[in-house]
């Protein structure tokens, strides 16, 4: 299944992919194998990275909180959060690799009681301002008794941040809440007694790995 980010992209692929086979008929008709071949690795390109599998999660419950994206876990320590809490939270960061899925999904089910939007720089996604730096959009999502902030980073390559949902919507655990284009990092903050169920360098996929329990 193809996301809907990604419909205008491919059409303008499959534009550049014709133009391509037209170039290489006209004056290089020759190479025509290689044009093929070219407009080929293209689409396939394009394809994956717009990619939107269907993942059911194991265990629905508002007190797991559930991979948002799929990457790797870069970071996991605790760390003062200045935007939303002002406090002291749990941070785990997962980093997107341009060959993950990027689609952003919900941790849990609940309300947003916070959505905003930053314009920033793009720093490289593991470069430790581009959190606070970074084009950005935070979003906090609340099962009722606890809150959890995840935070849309853009990276170096990523240069498109998509958030579908604002405050006072209501999510159920598992759907879409957004997409980054190629490339970066989600942080999310927890609270402080909430229990890690990833490690350092473990490569997560969105509703199918366990974050923590809170």
């Amino acid at each position: 299944m193809i996301h809907k980010e990604g419909f205008a992209t491919i059409l303008v692929g499959i534009i550049a992919c014709a133009l391509i086979l037209f170039a290489f008929y006209s004056w290089l008709s020759s190479y025509v194998r290689l044009a093929y071949i070219i407009a080929l690795v293209l689409m396939i390109t394009i394809l994956q990275f717009f990619r939107n599998p269907k993942r059911t999660i194991d265990k629905y419950d508002n007190n797991l909180v559930y991979a948002p994206a799929d990457g790797k876990v870069v970071i996991i320590e605790e760390t003062e959060e200045t935007e939303y809490f002002n406090g002291k939270k749990m941070m785990v960061s997962i980093f997107m690799s341009p060959i993950n899925v990027h689609v952003n999904r919900s941790p849990f089910g609940g309300e947003i009681k916070y959505s905003k939007y930053h314009p920033g720089k793009y720093l490289v996604a593991w470069h430790p301002k581009s959190s606070t730096e970074n084009e950005r959009t935070t979003v906090v999502f609340s099962n009722g008794k606890k809150e959890v902030l995840l935070r849309q980073v853009a990276g170096a390559l990523a240069r498109r941040i998509v958030c579908y949902v604002k405050s006072g919507d209501r999510v159920k655990q598992g759907e879409d809440f957004g997409f980054i284009k190629f490339g970066s990092r989600v942080d999310i903050y927890l609270p402080l007694d909430a229990k890690i169920k990833v490690k350092l360098d473990q490569v997560v996929k969105g509703n199918k790995n366990l974050i923590a329990e809170i």
